[in-house]
């Protein structure tokens, strides 16, 4: 997995606009996170606040996502207004997203995080995991509380991620990405049925099981998100992976930064087991790797799919920021 890059999930019994419009508010953090305080109000959608990850105060940003099919929203940080070096995707996905038809409440939350080599303390490194997990804890209590409960809600889901760096410019990865006449080279599981459209077609899977296939794609304006469908007619089930790309450069707020993070979301019922799709995460990372080994040939980059699945500055030695 990619080294820089940390995931948090969590199912949440509570609305997707409910949860939407706690996260929005920046002074909400002061109440889940572990010491992000708000200080002072720079405008309408920053402040100036603590950190839990840095003896430094943070300016912190609040940019929306909209979506047609789920909501979601950007945190950035930084020590300077608008220069902000971290970047705090999250994504909230209701269970119908997950599974067409489902009477679940509540909203699958999904917290993106990318910390910067260049700048990454020992301590950050160290403690990520566990702060991040911890606060996911702390606001999906604090949202389910608001809704009347006084224990843990379940959901029918988990969520797990993979990541992997890709040494290709983000526009060529979007092209082959978004295009599924390319899925058959990358997807080994996968063999074409007729002929396919650049963003539907029919396949057989490796049981020579029908598949239906269809790509949607969203620009988010520094980056993309490509949802990768797969509908088993003979099953009525359908498996759903959207699959960010993000440039390093805006991930790790740095210019200098080459290529671009692939980070895919999966979902897993939890009380039974899949008889058709993915059936295991490993399935979604071999995918990941052959994505890697073929875009990086593309772009002539054929020396680095030895280094590993993680970004690297290209000075490997750089100093960590003493914030």
């Amino acid at each position: 997995m990619e080294e820089n890059t940390f995931a948090t999930s969590a199912y949440i019994a509570t609305s997707s606009e409910m949860a939407f419009d706690y996260l929005c508010s920046l002074e909400n953090l002061d109440d889940w996170t572990l010491y992000s305080r708000m200080i002072e109000k720079i405008d309408e959608d920053t402040w100036l606040g603590t950190a839990s990850g840095y003896q430094n105060n943070l300016y912190y940003h609040v940019k929306r996502i909209e979506n047609p099919f789920f909501r979601g929203i950007e945190w950035h940080c930084g020590f300077e207004y608008q220069k902000y070096f971290q970047v705090y995707p999250v994504f909230l996905f209701p269970p119908e997203y997950i599974e067409p038809g489902t009477d679940e409440p509540g909203v699958y939350f999904h917290w993106l995080s990318f910390v910067d080599p260049k700048r990454r303390t020992p301590m950050i490194m160290q403690g990520i995991e566990t702060v991040h997990t911890s606060e996911c804890r702390s606001l999906k209590a604090i949202l389910e509380r608001s809704t009347g409960r006084t224990e843990a809600a379940q959901g029918r889901y988990q969520i797990d991620t993979d990541t992997i760096y890709v040494n290709a410019p983000i526009e060529l990865g979007f092209e082959y990405l978004q295009d599924l006449r390319n899925m058959e080279d990358w997807a080994h599981f996968l063999h074409a049925n007729g002929e396919i459209a650049p963003d539907s077609g029919n396949f057989l899977d490796e049981y020579s099981q029908k598949v239906e296939v269809s790509l949607r794609t969203h620009d988010l304006n520094n980056y993309y998100l490509i949802e990768q469908n797969f509908y088993y007619p003979d099953d009525d089930f359908t498996q759903r992976c959207p699959t960010v790309i993000i440039p390093c450069s805006y991930a790790f707020g740095d210019p200098d930064a080459r290529g671009f993070i692939q980070h895919r979301i999966t979902f897993w019922p939890l009380h039974k087991s899949l008889r058709r799709g993915k059936l295991q995460i490993q399935d979604y990372g071999a995918e990941s790797m052959n994505v890697k080994r073929l875009l990086e040939a593309k772009a002539g980059n054929t020396e680095t799919f030895a280094h590993g699945m993680s970004y690297k500055p290209a000075d490997s030695k750089a100093t960590v920021a003493s914030a």
